[in-house]
């Protein structure tokens, strides 16, 4: 009798352990084109430190981007090279801009400095800040 108990428990553990498996593991999938293995890109990897740091520094755990409230909605990778930029001129004592990168109507990349819209980097007044959003820009490209 008490063998079959134990043997009993422990098939009902398996089946118990197996069923959380199952569970935690479909809990994983991400079905944004219907098929699960169909991931966009950007979803593969993980985010740039910059980007885990903000949005831990927020409270919001590990996220793939950090949007806060008050910004211009904005691609995911914009959100990402964002990050790396504000990290780059936040370490500058002599940073002087509020960037904000957002995506037009047409899904363009728009580039806010201090309110004012820029359409390209090339068209940012600052040498210094062109060079720091290209080294973002460049730094994301490697992260990925």
């Amino acid at each position: 009798m008490a063998i079959t108990t134990l043997v009993l428990g422990a098939i009902v553990i398996l089946v118990l352990v197996g069923a959380l498996a199952l569970i935690f593991m479909k809990s994983n999938e991400v079905q944004l084109t219907g098929k699960t293995e169909d991931k966009p890109e950007w979803m593969k990897s993980t985010p740039p430190q910059e980007t885990v740091t903000a949005s831990r520094a927020d409270d919001e755990g590990v996220t793939l981007y950090d949007h806060d409230e008050g910004e211009r909605l904005a691609s995911p990778f914009a959100e990402q090279i964002e990050d790396i930029l504000r990290a780059k001129l936040d370490s500058d004592p002599f940073n002087k801009f509020k960037i904000d990168l957002g995506t037009g109507k047409d899904g363009s990349l728009e580039i806010w400095v201090d309110g004012t819209k820029y359409a390209s980097v090339d068209e940012l007044a600052d040498a210094g800040l062109k060079k720091a959003f290209r080294e973002a820009v460049e730094k994301w490209e490697k992260s990925k």
